[in-house]
């Protein structure tokens, strides 16, 4: 057992999991040699964002059965802590270190001030507590333009070791039949990678520490874990802010990568629901489902599109041939009506097709399912 200590005795219990999540894994952390592009690697630092964000939106959801409309409220204070200093104090380490300070003791406060106050109610009262909250600091955050640049958000810089321009070796690394330049770039995309693996595998421990015991048995009966001696309030307000400052240092590392933060990008409802989704899709109280979770609902919002292109221009071509030849009328309907299903328009439609069918095939998430 010894072996799994950094998985803090917490095996993924399944070998095709495992097999997935060492892909997954190995995948972004040789991204840059392995997807070369800019999109590319975009799309790979987003998916490490989201995977410390669901992560601990997890230990709320799946751990504690707390139901928050607040995590992104947390994710954008992060965010806006770092645009804001690197705003005002310019590009350095100092400025990025006081705004990642002042971020997560807002955050902390806030989120203590939450818990304490709301968590003694009802669990749906608890949810619209957290989304009246959230609903007024997006606005606050685009009424307040001297500070957060309204509606437009902040463009900042970062130190120039994080910028492309900077190069941390002469000569580039060797990709597969090409080369990477090893530029600042690629050496803040393995910082993201090392900060979100490390406090994925910290908040592993908590959730297998006691204390995480302990949150299972408050979200499986918190009458019974009252009548038991444990003071519930207190554990769910302490899951609370344990998840709000890992939220927080995840829209940090966003507005870092993007050098931007505006109120749709961190704060926005839309992506409150996307953070459910993704913990559905991976798995409710499984941790691990942040991985998998992440990486399937970005890749498919970022390349679902492109899919559907590819495979509808074979079905254009062809309507074309049959147009033109003595075809029957149903022929021409039946492929003029898969061109349009197939439509990159349409990739709306076929994300949420393949939402309900994992939720249908998989009901307690990827992971538990495999597990």
């Amino acid at each position: 057992m010894r072996k799994l200590a950094f998985l803090s005795n917490d095996p993924p219990k399944s070998r095709l999991l495992a097999a997935l999540l060492a892909a997954v894994v190995a995948a972004l952390a040789l991204a840059p040699l392995l997807f070369p592009g800019a999109k590319a690697l975009a799309v790979a630092a987003k998916i490490l964002v989201f995977v410390l964000l669901v992560a601990s939106y997890d230990l709320l959801l799946g751990y504690t059965g707390i139901v928050s409309f607040a995590h992104t409220m947390f994710f954008g204070i992060g965010a806006y802590g770092i645009a804001i200093a690197c705003t005002v104090l310019g590009p350095s380490w100092s400025a990025i270190g006081l705004g990642l300070m002042a971020a997560l003791t807002t955050s902390a406060l806030l989120a203590l001030l939450i818990g304490l106050f709301s968590l003694r109610v009802r669990a749906i009262f608890f949810a619209m507590v957290t989304l009246a909250v959230a609903s007024a600091t997006q606005t606050l955050a685009s009424q307040l333009s001297a500070w957060t640049g309204g509606e437009d958000g902040l463009n900042f810089r970062v130190p120039i070791e994080l910028s492309a321009g900077y190069r941390w070796l002469e000569t580039p690394l060797p990709g597969l039949g090409f080369s990477v330049p090893a530029d600042g770039r690629l050496l803040a995309y393995w910082g993201l990678f090392a900060v979100v693996s490390a406090s994925f595998l910290i908040l592993l421990r908590v959730v297998n520490s006691p204390f995480g015991r302990v949150l299972q048995a408050i979200r499986e009966n918190a009458f019974r874990a009252e009548a038991i001696g444990f003071r519930t309030t207190l554990y769910r307000t302490q899951a609370v802010v344990i998840a709000a400052l890992f939220a927080t240092l995840a829209g940090a590392l966003l507005a870092l990568w993007l050098r931007y933060n505006g109120p749709d990008t961190s704060l926005s409802f839309e992506l409150m629901l996307d953070i459910l989704l993704m913990v559905v899709i991976g798995g409710m109280g499984t941790m691990y489902g942040a991985w998998l979770g992440s990486a399937l609902f970005l890749l498919a919002q970022n390349y679902l599109q492109t899919a559907l292109a590819s495979l509808g221009q074979p079905l254009v071509d062809l309507v074309g041939l049959v147009v033109g030849s003595d075809a029957n009328r149903i022929l021409v309907g039946v492929l003029s009506w898969s061109v349009e299903l197939l439509s990159p328009q349409r990739w709306l439609l076929w994300l949420g097709i393949l939402f309900v069918l994992s939720v249908y095939y998989f009901p307690s998430g990827i992971v538990g399912r495999l597990r």
